[in-house]
Protein backbone atom coordinates (compact mmCIF):
# COMPACT_ATOMS: atom_id res chain seq x y z
CA UNK A 1 0.00 0.00 0.00
CA UNK A 2 1.19 3.34 -0.69
CA UNK A 3 0.24 6.68 1.03
CA UNK A 4 0.41 10.04 -0.89
CA UNK A 5 -0.66 13.18 0.90
CA UNK A 6 -0.88 16.39 -1.45
CA UNK A 7 -1.22 19.80 -0.16
CA UNK A 8 -1.74 22.65 -2.39
CA UNK A 9 -2.40 26.64 -1.79
CA UNK A 10 -3.38 29.28 -4.20
CA UNK A 11 -5.11 31.87 -2.34
CA UNK A 12 -6.48 35.36 -3.66
CA UNK A 13 -4.60 38.47 -2.50
CA UNK A 14 -6.69 41.11 -0.13
CA UNK A 15 -5.66 43.56 -2.19
CA UNK A 16 -4.23 42.56 -5.94
CA UNK A 17 -0.48 43.46 -7.26
CA UNK A 18 -0.51 45.70 -9.58
CA UNK A 19 -0.63 43.88 -13.45
CA UNK A 20 0.38 46.61 -15.30
CA UNK A 21 3.87 47.49 -13.25
CA UNK A 22 4.56 43.57 -13.61
CA UNK A 23 8.21 43.63 -15.15
CA UNK A 24 11.21 41.44 -15.43
CA UNK A 25 14.19 41.98 -12.83
CA UNK A 26 17.20 40.57 -11.29
CA UNK A 27 17.30 38.57 -8.45
CA UNK A 28 20.46 38.49 -6.42
CA UNK A 29 21.09 34.37 -6.06
CA UNK A 30 24.45 35.70 -3.86
CA UNK A 31 26.69 38.78 -4.11
CA UNK A 32 27.89 37.50 -7.83
CA UNK A 33 25.16 35.74 -9.74
CA UNK A 34 21.69 37.34 -10.27
CA UNK A 35 18.83 35.69 -12.93
CA UNK A 36 16.00 38.00 -13.95
CA UNK A 37 12.54 36.93 -12.32
CA UNK A 38 9.18 38.31 -12.60
CA UNK A 39 8.35 41.11 -10.29
CA UNK A 40 4.64 41.88 -8.97
CA UNK A 41 4.31 45.25 -7.64
CA UNK A 42 2.08 46.36 -4.91
CA UNK A 43 1.56 50.17 -2.93
CA UNK A 44 -0.75 49.54 0.16
CA UNK A 45 -0.79 50.40 3.53
CA UNK A 46 0.61 47.09 4.89
CA UNK A 47 1.55 45.54 8.25
CA UNK A 48 5.46 45.74 8.21
CA UNK A 49 8.37 46.11 10.82
CA UNK A 50 11.97 45.07 11.69
CA UNK A 51 14.13 42.40 13.66
CA UNK A 52 16.80 44.56 14.71
CA UNK A 53 19.05 42.30 16.04
CA UNK A 54 18.84 40.03 12.85
CA UNK A 55 18.76 42.65 10.42
CA UNK A 56 15.39 41.54 8.89
CA UNK A 57 11.83 42.77 7.45
CA UNK A 58 8.79 41.33 8.76
CA UNK A 59 5.66 42.31 6.01
CA UNK A 60 2.40 40.78 6.40
CA UNK A 61 0.58 40.23 2.67
CA UNK A 62 -3.13 39.37 3.23
CA UNK A 63 -5.05 36.98 1.38
CA UNK A 64 -8.87 37.34 1.69
CA UNK A 65 -9.95 35.88 4.49
CA UNK A 66 -8.23 34.81 7.66
CA UNK A 67 -5.09 33.58 6.39
CA UNK A 68 -1.76 35.99 5.71
CA UNK A 69 1.77 35.37 3.98
CA UNK A 70 4.70 36.93 6.32
CA UNK A 71 7.91 37.94 4.52
CA UNK A 72 11.19 37.54 6.57
CA UNK A 73 14.05 39.20 4.00
CA UNK A 74 17.41 39.98 5.45
CA UNK A 75 18.79 43.03 4.53
CA UNK A 76 21.79 42.00 2.86
CA UNK A 77 22.94 38.84 1.22
CA UNK A 78 25.84 36.72 2.19
CA UNK A 79 29.00 36.57 -0.20
CA UNK A 80 28.94 32.54 -0.17
CA UNK A 81 25.41 32.22 0.44
CA UNK A 82 21.83 33.15 0.67
CA UNK A 83 21.69 35.18 4.11
CA UNK A 84 19.34 33.22 5.27
CA UNK A 85 21.22 30.70 7.51
CA UNK A 86 21.26 33.31 10.94
CA UNK A 87 17.59 33.81 10.26
CA UNK A 88 16.98 30.31 9.93
CA UNK A 89 18.46 29.35 13.16
CA UNK A 90 16.89 31.50 15.48
CA UNK A 91 13.47 30.78 13.97
CA UNK A 92 11.13 29.21 16.83
CA UNK A 93 7.39 28.87 16.98
CA UNK A 94 7.56 31.29 19.42
CA UNK A 95 10.17 33.82 18.37
CA UNK A 96 7.46 33.93 14.80
CA UNK A 97 4.18 34.82 16.92
CA UNK A 98 6.58 37.86 18.89
CA UNK A 99 7.45 39.01 15.39
CA UNK A 100 4.31 39.22 14.08
CA UNK A 101 3.28 40.63 17.08
CA UNK A 102 1.58 44.39 17.21
CA UNK A 103 5.16 44.77 19.50
CA UNK A 104 7.33 44.19 15.90
CA UNK A 105 5.04 45.43 13.38
CA UNK A 106 2.35 48.29 12.47
CA UNK A 107 0.44 49.92 9.57
CA UNK A 108 2.27 51.39 7.18
CA UNK A 109 2.40 52.87 3.22
CA UNK A 110 4.60 49.75 1.90
CA UNK A 111 6.10 49.67 -1.80
CA UNK A 112 6.63 46.03 -2.22
CA UNK A 113 8.23 44.49 -4.73
CA UNK A 114 7.96 40.61 -4.71
CA UNK A 115 8.77 37.92 -7.41
CA UNK A 116 5.93 35.68 -8.73
CA UNK A 117 7.16 31.79 -7.87
CA UNK A 118 6.00 28.62 -7.82
CA UNK A 119 7.62 26.19 -5.12
CA UNK A 120 6.94 22.45 -5.13
CA UNK A 121 8.75 19.50 -3.44
CA UNK A 122 8.55 15.85 -3.19
CA UNK A 123 9.41 13.72 0.36
CA UNK A 124 9.54 10.61 0.99
CA UNK A 125 8.42 9.98 4.41
CA UNK A 126 9.24 6.03 4.84
CA UNK A 127 12.79 6.62 6.80
CA UNK A 128 11.83 9.57 8.48
CA UNK A 129 8.34 7.64 10.05
CA UNK A 130 10.61 4.62 10.59
CA UNK A 131 13.05 6.66 12.62
CA UNK A 132 10.07 7.66 14.79
CA UNK A 133 8.61 4.60 15.55
CA UNK A 134 6.44 3.29 12.91
CA UNK A 135 8.70 0.75 11.47
CA UNK A 136 5.88 -1.82 11.90
CA UNK A 137 3.31 0.11 9.74
CA UNK A 138 6.47 -0.93 6.86
CA UNK A 139 6.69 -4.40 8.35
CA UNK A 140 4.43 -7.18 6.29
CA UNK A 141 2.87 -9.64 8.72
CA UNK A 142 3.58 -6.50 11.52
CA UNK A 143 1.70 -4.03 10.25
CA UNK A 144 -2.13 -3.51 11.67
CA UNK A 145 -4.33 -1.84 9.71
CA UNK A 146 -7.73 -3.88 10.23
CA UNK A 147 -9.55 -0.71 10.61
CA UNK A 148 -8.85 0.17 6.71
CA UNK A 149 -9.31 -3.64 5.63
CA UNK A 150 -10.51 -7.68 6.73
CA UNK A 151 -7.40 -8.73 5.57
CA UNK A 152 -4.07 -8.77 8.09
CA UNK A 153 -1.42 -8.67 5.02
CA UNK A 154 -1.67 -4.61 4.32
CA UNK A 155 1.48 -3.14 5.17
CA UNK A 156 2.69 -0.18 3.75
CA UNK A 157 5.36 0.22 1.25
CA UNK A 158 5.79 3.80 0.57
CA UNK A 159 4.46 6.96 1.77
CA UNK A 160 5.13 10.17 -0.09
CA UNK A 161 4.22 13.97 0.43
CA UNK A 162 4.29 16.67 -2.19
CA UNK A 163 3.18 20.59 -1.45
CA UNK A 164 2.65 23.14 -3.63
CA UNK A 165 2.46 27.40 -2.85
CA UNK A 166 2.22 29.22 -6.13
CA UNK A 167 2.75 33.02 -5.61
CA UNK A 168 1.42 35.73 -8.32
CA UNK A 169 -0.37 38.68 -8.99
CA UNK A 170 -4.25 37.42 -7.86
CA UNK A 171 -3.87 33.64 -8.89
CA UNK A 172 -3.96 33.98 -12.48
CA UNK A 173 -1.18 34.14 -14.97
CA UNK A 174 0.61 37.65 -15.01
CA UNK A 175 2.02 39.63 -18.40
CA UNK A 176 6.01 40.37 -18.91
CA UNK A 177 7.78 43.19 -19.53
CA UNK A 178 11.33 44.96 -18.51
CA UNK A 179 12.10 47.70 -16.21
CA UNK A 180 14.22 48.58 -13.22
CA UNK A 181 13.43 48.96 -9.32
CA UNK A 182 14.26 52.49 -7.32
CA UNK A 183 15.98 51.54 -3.79
CA UNK A 184 15.90 53.14 -1.15
CA UNK A 185 12.44 55.69 0.58
CA UNK A 186 10.44 56.97 -2.76
CA UNK A 187 8.24 59.88 -2.98
CA UNK A 188 5.02 58.49 -1.57
CA UNK A 189 7.55 58.96 2.39
CA UNK A 190 7.29 54.99 2.85
CA UNK A 191 9.15 52.39 3.36
CA UNK A 192 9.78 49.98 0.40
CA UNK A 193 9.67 45.48 0.99
CA UNK A 194 12.54 44.66 -2.02
CA UNK A 195 12.42 41.07 -2.01
CA UNK A 196 15.18 40.91 -4.48
CA UNK A 197 17.49 38.71 -3.15
CA UNK A 198 16.79 35.14 -0.74
CA UNK A 199 14.16 35.22 1.89
CA UNK A 200 11.60 33.24 3.67
CA UNK A 201 8.05 33.21 4.14
CA UNK A 202 5.03 31.44 5.81
CA UNK A 203 1.60 31.14 5.51
CA UNK A 204 -0.78 31.13 8.64
CA UNK A 205 -4.25 31.31 9.70
CA UNK A 206 -4.54 34.10 11.93
CA UNK A 207 -7.43 33.21 13.82
CA UNK A 208 -5.68 29.78 15.42
CA UNK A 209 -2.03 31.19 14.89
CA UNK A 210 -1.44 27.52 12.61
CA UNK A 211 1.47 27.87 9.99
CA UNK A 212 0.04 25.99 6.67
CA UNK A 213 3.43 26.03 4.79
CA UNK A 214 7.23 27.29 5.68
CA UNK A 215 9.31 28.31 2.87
CA UNK A 216 12.05 29.60 1.31
CA UNK A 217 12.73 31.64 -1.84
CA UNK A 218 16.73 31.17 -2.70
CA UNK A 219 17.51 30.64 -6.68
CA UNK A 220 14.40 31.17 -8.98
Amino acid sequence: MVLVNAVYFKGKWKTPFQKKLNRLYPFRVNLTQSTPVQMMFLHEKLNIGYIADLKVQILELPYAGDVSMFLLLPDEIAEFSTGLELLESEITYDKLNRWISEDTMAGDDVEVYLPQFKLEEHYELKPILKSMGMADAFSKGQANFLGMSEKDDLFLSEVFHQATVDVNEEGTEAAAGTGAIMSGRTGHGGPQFVADHPFLFFIMHKITKNILFFGRFASP
